[in-house]
């Protein structure tokens, strides 16, 4: 029986990969000259340090940049807010998503079950749900209408099976 699988992943190294380049832009620029800026990765949690909120928003522009040049989706960047850090600077930390939550799973087999065609079911497992059916067409149907959606994260489609 056909099948694929919905996952929301992010290819670690090209975010690693962004983030060297954000940083070696940010080195060699004029406006972050003396402000003692830095981007710092751990896994998937991203640490944005400077002097002000206005050079940490000048730094998110610049990451986004390098994310968009590397292929990956901003919806699952989240943004947090700004907080006052020792020596009078701000720190601002941005968390990665990956994987679809419960609700997100519920959602989605919701929209796959009301506009997804005579055939096609969807279960959830783990963090990603497998869509299946008689139908090959369907599939790709069902592929159509979820890239359509707006869900507020990254999809990709995985593991398509004939």
């Amino acid at each position: 029986m056909p099948s694929f699988d919905i996952v929301s992943d992010i290819d670690r190294q090209e975010l690693r990969n962004a983030i060297d380049q954000a940083q070696r832009e940010m080195s060699q620029r004029f406006d972050f000259k003396g402000t003692d800026s830095s981007i710092e990765q751990n896994d998937l949690i991203i640490t944005i340090k400077t002097i002000s909120e206005e050079k940490a928003r000048a730094v998110r522009v610049l990451l986004e940049e390098k994310f968009v040049k590397r292929g990956m989706s901003l919806k699952g960047i989240e943004w947090g807010k700004f907080e006052q850090a020792s020596g009078d600077t701000v720190r601002q930390l941005v968390t990665v998503k990956v994987g679809i939550s419960s609700d997100k799973a519920r959602e989605i087999n919701k929209l796959i079950k009301e506009k997804g065609g005579k055939g096609v079911s969807s279960q959830t497992q783990g963090e990603q749900v497998r869509v299946t059916s008689k139908k090959r067409d369907d599939l790709q149907g069902v592929m159509a209408l979820l890239k359509g959606e707006d869900l507020g994260i990254p999809l990709q489609f995985e593991n398509f099976r004939d």
